[in-house]
C-alpha cells in the first residue's frame, strides 16, 4: 500500500531547527525557518526566520525577508521588512532593515540603520538657516 508524502500546504516552505539540535555552518534557503537549538554559521533566508525562546544564532551575517528573535542573536542583520526582538530577547549586532521594534525587557547592543521614505512635506522643507 502506497503512502502519500504530500504535506499539507501550510507546512510547505517551514522548517525548524529543533531544540536538541546543534548546526555548524552556512544556512541558505527559501521559505521560512524557526530556530529553537543552537546555530553557528551565517543565514541567508528567503522568508521569516524565528529564533525561539531557546534558541540561538551567532553569525557573522543573516540575511532574511523578516526577523523574530525571543532568544540570542547575534551578527550583522540585513532585513527587507521587520526585525522584531520581542521581551526575553538578546540581539547583539547591526541592523539594516525597514523597521525595528524592540519589545519592554528585549536587550538589544549595536547600531540601526532604517530605511523609509520621508512624508512629502518633510522631503520639500528646507531648514531655515540664519534666520534669527
Amino acid at each position: 500500500m502506497a503512502r502519500s508524502t504530500t504535506r499539507p500546504s501550510s507546512d510547505l516552505g517551514q522548517a525548524r531547527i529543533g531544540s536538541g539540535a546543534r548546526v555548524h555552518g552556512r544556512i541558505a534557503g527559501d521559505g521560512d525557518l524557526t530556530i529553537e537549538g543552537r546555530v553557528e554559521g551565517d543565514i541567508f533566508l528567503r522568508g521569516e526566520l524565528t529564533v525561539d525562546a531557546s534558541g540561538s544564532v551567532e553569525a557573522e551575517t543573516v540575511e532574511a525577508d523578516e526577523i523574530t528573535v525571543s532568544g540570542t542573536l547575534q551578527g550583522e542583520l540585513r532585513v527587507k521588512g521587520a526585525v522584531r526582538a520581542l521581551s526575553g530577547a538578546r540581539v547583539r549586532g547591526n541592523v539594516q532593515g525597514g523597521s525595528f521594534a524592540l519589545e519592554d525587557g528585549a536587550e538589544f547592543s549595536g547600531r540601526v540603520e532604517l530605511d523609509f521614505e520621508l512624508p512629502a512635506e518633510l522631503e520639500d522643507a528646507q531648514p531655515a538657516r540664519g534666520r534669527r
